[in-house]
């Protein structure tokens, strides 16, 4: 861990940096919203569209085919998900909804070693607050997962490197999820640093894997790699790094050639038996917003932030392992019996 100075001005802004960046985990839902415009960049080179953002494209779409399209997220080093990514990630749900020849999606990475990961926890709280709700009523991001699930358009998450937090639930909220072998690294780590996870994973893990495994992964809060993620359900399959993308472009192409409406009607009536409420997503996020403002989650993200959470590679690798070391620190400061 890196040790700040000591003097009495550095502690209080440090302190102030902790206490905003917990706060912020709870922005996500305050940001997104389903009634954001923004002006549309488009560069066309084949079929290559970046979305909107003030400063760069973070999330580009490839449409392939009318059919199909790939939604690349591409802001490195660590594919941090933030408010800078929040109306561009309304901008592709809205494109989703709208289009009336798109059958399939594809959920990818453009960064080596991270499909998607946590929320970004730097930025000013006025660059996430203000915002409405959704079309749904929930909260922005809840809402966001929420439309992506309950769309006519089927949703493939191709997983290669970590999809950590709001990775791991839009891979949840996506309608299969594909794993590389070697690569793919899932985890829900909210209760390490003591929070409730707030995208929907308490609703949709137990009815992928069964309560006793869902309950190993929210409150082991560990990493788990393809193979693993394969034996629980957290993923459909998982392959070869090599064989990936090859299966899962196949599978799209082909899903992308067949009647739009059967292809509509058939997700539908699978959602009815399968697809957790509104009100259960709602109530995950409730929880969340209550654990953030916890002392306890505001000290551990200020010690997450200290180690290097969101500048150093190994820290963004291996949370993991990371999280774990603040359960090692808060058992030191439990008193013998």
């Amino acid at each position: 861990m890196k040790v700040r100075p000591s003097t009495a001005t550095s502690a209080i802004a440090m302190s102030s940096k902790f206490l905003t960046a917990a706060t912020l985990l709870l922005l996500p839902a305050l940001a997104l919203s389903g009634q954001t415009k923004v002006a549309e960049k488009v560069d066309r080179p084949a079929e290559l569209e970046a979305t909107p953002g003030t400063a760069r494209a973070l999330i580009k779409v490839e449409k392939r085919t009318p059919a199909y399209w790939r939604v690349t997220f591409d802001n490195p080093p660590f594919n941090i998900f933030g408010p800078e990514t929040i109306p561009q990630m309304e901008k592709v749900v809205s494109q989703i909804e709208k289009d009336p020849d798109l059958r399939v999606i594809v959920f990818d990475s453009a960064v080596p070693g991270f499909f998607l990961t946590h929320y970004n926890f730097t930025p000013p709280l006025a660059e996430s607050t203000g915002l409405p709700s959704g079309p749904t009523g929930l909260h922005p991001l809840p809402d966001m997962l929420v439309r992506i699930s309950k769309s006519p358009v089927v949703s493939i998450a191709l997983i290669r490197g970590r999809a950590t937090g709001v990775g791991s639930e839009l891979a949840l909220a996506s309608d299969m999820r594909f794993a590389s072998r070697q690569k793919a690294i899932l985890s829900q780590w909210e209760v390490g640093a003591g929070l409730v996870p707030g995208g929907g994973p308490m609703a949709r893990l137990p009815r992928l894997m069964g309560r006793g495994r869902a309950l190993e992964v929210l409150l082991g809060s560990d990493d788990i790699n393809g193979d693993l993620a394969e034996e629980y359900g957290y993923v459909n399959r998982s392959f070869d790094d090599d064989k990936l993308d090859p299966f899962v472009d196949a599978l799209a192409a082909r899903i992308s050639g067949f009647d739009r409406q059967a292809i509509a009607d058939t997700k539908r009536l699978v959602d009815f038996a399968s697809l957790p409420s509104d009100p259960e997503i709602a109530a995950g996020w409730d929880a969340f917003i209550t654990s953030v403002q916890r002392p306890v989650a505001q000290k551990n993200i200020g010690r997450l932030m200290e180690m290097g959470l969101q500048k150093d590679p190994d820290v963004e690798a291996r949370l993991g392992h990371y999280t774990q070391t603040l359960a090692d620190k808060q058992a030191e400061t439990v008193p013998a019996q």
